[in-house]
């Protein structure tokens, strides 16, 4: 007893600390992950042994292998190539150039790092609206919204969905039959809403609109071979990603082959590459790894199953929408991260005992996903892009994030509900 109550104290101070930021996420996850272990090892029932066993380095592998190609293809100015296609296309109408911005950025991330896409993005963004002369906030709120939602729909859009994509066994084509046909309704939601929702900024007519049809968008390519050569490579991956059931491949070697590949064939100074890679990311996941290892074994998520299993009693479609929305409302105040690797092991033990958790994991997908959406810390694109706009003159804050992106993720959330009711057969396979 003494031993659960500890771990799931040191898991949920861990949980504390990153979502008030009182100390970097990292740092946070690091410190966890040695109390646990330290912790395991007094109490003798965790190990440095189970500590390693914990992670998953299938989804670190995968993770690791696409922030490569990401690395390699960022500095030949592909995205901001993107930006300012979408910025001339638009003619400067502002409702349009919203369309444009937010269907690129969701494309591009949902096949990589939604959150290096609009670190590269955003400026552009708001280089566009100071040329034409508008608020560049719903843009760019824009960008991070409905690229968080579209990348529920892959399994690389979205780091939970790499997570429940490892621990369920689910393809990249799974994703693409199940997933994709409910993202593309709540993505088009969420547009409309926005739409809706600055009406009145998207109302002002840009004093400046014939500007804009005088950017040259190569201009901004500034290694147009190097990022041909990596654009090969990531078709190459994703044709790959689609074959990996017959082909018996695993998305990490997939994703590792890729990075490979486009190193050798590039050659760049590997120094700058290893610099680009968001290690951080790597390390907080390999800590929660760690500490959801502790928990499980000193029983805490052992007991968590039971109490379950006694709530399963109730329809599983109902089961379902009340995981969705469960894990929706903690991924909306706690990173979507933690909370998903939370969840996980849960799951899998509600299936050792007999229960069909194949809409369970689909369920907490978009959960996890469309939850990010309700508030600034929900995601980190959605701190990112927040950090970004403090260059302008409407910097995000809490508040005006929560008027916006709340409304988003209710919307989002019962979409998904109420197609995944509908299509609930669907799940059950």
């Amino acid at each position: 007893m003494i031993a659960q109550i500890a771990t799931a104290l040191i898991f949920l101070v861990s949980l504390w600390l990153i979502f008030s930021e009182k100390l970097n996420r990292t740092i946070a996850g690091l410190c966890g992950a040695v109390l646990m272990v330290g912790l395991g090892k007094l109490l003798h029932f965790y190990d440095e042994t189970q500590a390693v066993a914990a992670v998953d380095f299938n989804t670190l592998g995968l993770l690791s292998g696409m922030m490569i190609l990401v690395a390699l293809l960022e500095p030949t100015g592909f995205f901001q190539f993107l930006a300012v296609w979408a910025g001339r296309f638009s003619r400067g109408r502002p409702v349009r150039l919203l369309i444009l911005l937010g269907t690129v950025t969701t494309i591009v991330s949902m096949f990589l790092d939604n959150v290096t896409t609009v670190v590269l993005i955003a400026p552009v963004t708001i280089l566009i609206c100071e040329i034409l002369g508008v608020n560049p906030m719903p843009y760019l709120m824009a960008e991070a919204l409905l690229s968080d939602t579209g990348g529920v729909s892959t399994l690389v859009g979205d780091p939970p969905n790499v997570l429940i994509a490892s621990a369920a066994g689910f393809s990249f084509n799974d994703f693409l039959t199940h997933a994709l046909p409910i993202v593309i309704v709540a993505w088009l939601s969420a547009l409309w809403l926005l739409r809706f929702l600055f009406r009145r900024e998207l109302a002002v007519r840009p004093p400046n609109a014939d500007v804009v049809l005088k950017l040259n968008p190569r201009e901004s390519l500034d290694d147009p071979k190097t990022a041909r050569r990596v654009l090969i490579v990531l078709g190459g991956t994703i044709l790959l990603f689609f074959l990996e059931e017959p082909l018996d491949l695993s998305p990490a070697l997939v994703a590792l082959g890729a990075a490979a590949v486009g190193l050798v064939w590039v050659r760049p100074n590997i120094n700058d590459v290893l610099r680009r890679i968001e290690w951080s990311v790597l390390v907080f996941f390999a800590a929660l790894f760690v500490m959801v290892g502790g928990l499980e074994a000193s029983g805490v998520l052992g007991g968590l199953v039971t109490l379950l299993e006694k709530l399963y009693a109730i329809p599983p479609m109902l089961f379902g929408l009340v995981l969705l929305w469960f894990s929706a409302g903690l991924s909306a105040f706690v990173d979507n991260v933690p909370i998903t690797i939370a969840l996980i092991p849960v799951l899998q033990g509600l299936e050792s005992h007999g229960v069909n958790v194949q809409p369970l994991w689909w369920a907490l997908a978009f959960g996890a996903g469309f939850g990010g959406n309700g508030t600034i810390i929900g995601s980190t694109a959605n701190i990112v892009v927040a950090s970004i706009s403090e260059r302008t003159r409407t910097p995000i804050t809490s508040k005006l994030w929560n008027k916006r992106g709340l409304p988003v993720m209710l919307v989002t959330c019962t979409v998904a509900s109420v197609l995944y009711l509908l299509l609930y057969p669907l799940f059950t396979r």
